[in-house]
């Protein structure tokens, strides 16, 4: 599990973005985890989780991906740096940063795909 530091908001988040105009949901995917991560994923990508956000027509949606390659992260992003860890260190982190809530569930949903292989 990968956390990253937002210099704006100071505090760990999970990696997301939006689409730019006319980006496909696998180039954006790859265009952030880049900005945010420095990181180059594999083919293999779940999307495991997704929902509707009626008051601004978008929809979140959640992915498990395998790594390929880290990089050092562009400069002049928010995200500054990232942080690694087990799936259950960043439950427990989260929890205690935001209490019980749709990313510790999400973050749950995400241990057991990634425990199935």
């Amino acid at each position: 599990m990968m956390m990253v530091w937002d210099r704006d908001e100071q505090g760990l988040t999970t990696i997301g973005g939006r689409l730019e105009a006319n980006e496909t949901l696998e180039a954006g995917l790859d265009r952030e985890v880049m900005e945010e991560a420095g990181l180059l994923l594999a083919d293999d990508r779940i999307p495991f989780a997704a929902w509707y956000w009626e008051s601004t027509d978008t929809y979140t949606v959640w992915f498990l991906a395998k790594v390929n390659t880290m990089v050092q992260m562009p400069e002049g992003f928010e995200k500054t740096g990232c942080v690694i860890m087990n799936f259950e260190t960043a439950i427990q982190m989260i929890m205690r940063l935001e209490g019980m809530g749709e990313r510790v569930e999400i973050i749950r949903r995400a241990r057991i795909l990634a425990e199935q292989g």
